[in-house]
């Protein structure tokens, strides 16, 4: 990947095709310029090109991969970092404002990972936040300006709702995820995700499931094998991983591990190769 002056923003080139793999997406969008890209969240596959952009507006264990990718027909995109305080900000104000909001197309909607139609407003932004790249002093003193006009393009857009969800009043269940994003390494029960999100436990796990089509036990369990499998396809050993994200037993960690991928972890990791860059 290469950076453009802007915190944040990164431009990326994928030359050859890369299987989809476990990844854990955290606060983003990206917009793929030329060819296609895939995440798999929960068994669904999506696939997005220059007509569809990824937001994933909270962290989220996936596999992801560009299958399609070769020389001759290259993934070029751009991945942008979604600031959650700049975005619950300019929500608010959004809201004080009374401002153009998309209603969701359905109800109940899953927040963790939308595909939403580039359109007028996004296609500009992200053009006017891309050709910072051209000049160094442009992206010192109109960077943070040129990201919140792209902010504000995709909170009007098609995945507004979903980031609104994640950034906007009544975020219990991203500020949750985060919690436990921070606590890997540790259990962390049910009972106190619901705590923390002031919710009981019952109405938490319908509402956890709804933003992010996993119980939250499945999605804590998804988060770790996810973390511990970039690790060791990183070069950790397998050992070290999963102590790394909260398992005691490294018997009970190949166990689940095999479960979820199919494969050993020290099976796994000789057939699996992760590019840096590839997310």
């Amino acid at each position: 990947m290469a950076g453009i002056g802007v915190k944040g923003v990164q431009l990326f080139r994928v030359t050859e095709p890369v299987a989809c793999a476990p990844a854990v997406y955290e606060p983003t969008v990206v917009a793929i310029v030329s060819g296609t890209k895939e995440a798999i969240l929960d068994g669904n596959r999506h696939v997005y090109d220059s007509r569809r952009y990824l937001c994933c507006p909270m962290s989220m264990p996936v596999e992801a991969g560009t299958p399609a990718a070769s020389p001759e027909n290259p993934l070029l995109g751009v991945l942008i970092s979604l600031d959650t305080r700049v975005l619950s900000e300019m929500n608010l104000e959004m809201e004080r404002a009374g401002g153009p909001l998309r209603k969701p197309a359905k109800e109940p909607y899953s927040a963790g990972l939308t595909l939403a139609q580039w359109d007028t407003d996004f296609s500009e932004a992200l053009l006017r936040l891309v050709e910072l790249a051209k000049e160094p002093v442009d992206a010192a003193v109109l960077g943070e300006g040129r990201l919140r006009e792209f902010y504000y393009a995709v909170l009007k857009g098609e995945a507004g709702s979903s980031v609104r969800q994640a950034f906007g009043v009544g975020n219990e269940i991203a500020r949750t995820i985060e919690y436990l994003s921070a606590r890997l390494h540790e259990p962390v029960s049910i009972d106190e995700m619901a705590a923390h999100a002031g919710m009981s436990r019952a109405v938490f796990h319908r509402k956890f499931k709804q933003a992010t089509t996993m119980s939250p036990i499945q999605f804590a369990k998804s988060m770790r094998l996810n973390q511990a499998a970039m690790k060791i396809a990183g070069g950790m050993n397998v050992s070290e991983a999963a102590w790394h994200v909260g398992y005691v037993s490294t018997s009970q960690f190949s166990r689940e591990f095999k479960r979820m991928y199919g494969e050993t972890p020290k099976r796994w990791s000789q057939a699996t190769q992760l590019p840096a860059g590839v997310m």
